[in-house]
């Protein structure tokens, strides 16, 4: 009874965790690595090398972009999507003990005050949101960056997910509100909860868990998975 039990709460856990997005998923999984000991961390490392390599030599040039301050140091815009989904890349790819690199990448990212009052960048539109998020929670749990700069960026992150709450919570009450005082028109926009601490945010609409990490990045890009170029309906999946 208590085997069938710890089963279905398994079965609970898998399914919930299917249904987060990328920084939702990056957030709880590097919380759960914190709570293993080293024999179960040495034994996940493992398991983690080896499925990495399968995708080693489709990502060899990638992952050289991305531990080159040089090429880091152009991506300065974060304004820009295609930007934002060079670093999300660029952070996914950068080695652990890559101090410089992570330097460049820390005065980059490090503007989102300055980037959001002055070009009044929207974090509600839904695929904003998800890109700061997602970039700002890789960065705040990356090894490359130092203790300090970790809790810059995590102060970063806990603004950005405010904004997002906030956009959230305001579009819920507007949907609400057309709801009531309409009696013709059905809105069809869903929302997602917002939740106070990690889990947050609007959350994009798609098929699979593979979909949802590349409605973040660049559709334009070659993408390529296991070795595989994608299919366009993958890449081009609406969000």
């Amino acid at each position: 009874m208590v085997e069938k039990r710890s089963v279905i709460q398994r079965e609970n856990v898998y399914r919930w965790f299917s249904e987060l997005n990328s920084a939702q998923r990056v957030e709880f999984l590097c919380g759960l690595l914190d709570l293993c000991v080293p024999i179960e961390l040495r034994f996940l490392g493992s398991c983690l090398e080896d499925l990495a390599g399968k995708d080693y030599h489709s990502l060899r040039d990638a992952e050289i972009k991305a531990n080159n301050p040089a090429d880091l140091a152009t991506l300065t815009n974060i304004t820009d999507e295609v930007v934002r989904s060079k670093l999300l890349i660029s952070l996914a790819l950068l080695n652990s003990d890559n101090r410089e690199a992570a330097g460049v990448l820390f005065r980059t990212l490090t503007h989102i005050d300055s980037i959001i009052n002055n070009y009044g960048l929207q974090l509600n539109d839904g695929q904003t949101g998800d890109q700061f998020l997602l970039l700002f929670t890789m960065a705040s749990n990356h090894p490359a960056f130092s203790f300090h700069q970790k809790q810059v960026l995590r102060k970063e992150l806990s603004q950005i997910q405010g904004i997002v709450i906030t956009s959230c919570n305001n579009a819920n009450l507007s949907t609400s509100s057309s709801t009531a005082t309409s009696t013709t028109v059905t809105t069809t926009t869903t929302f997602t909860p917002c939740v106070a601490g990690s889990h947050f945010l609007h959350k994009c609409k798609v098929t699979s868990r593979l979909q949802s990490f590349l409605c973040l990045i660049d559709k334009g890009m070659l993408i390529k998975y296991n070795g595989r170029q994608l299919p366009s309906a993958a890449v081009d999946s609406p969000c």
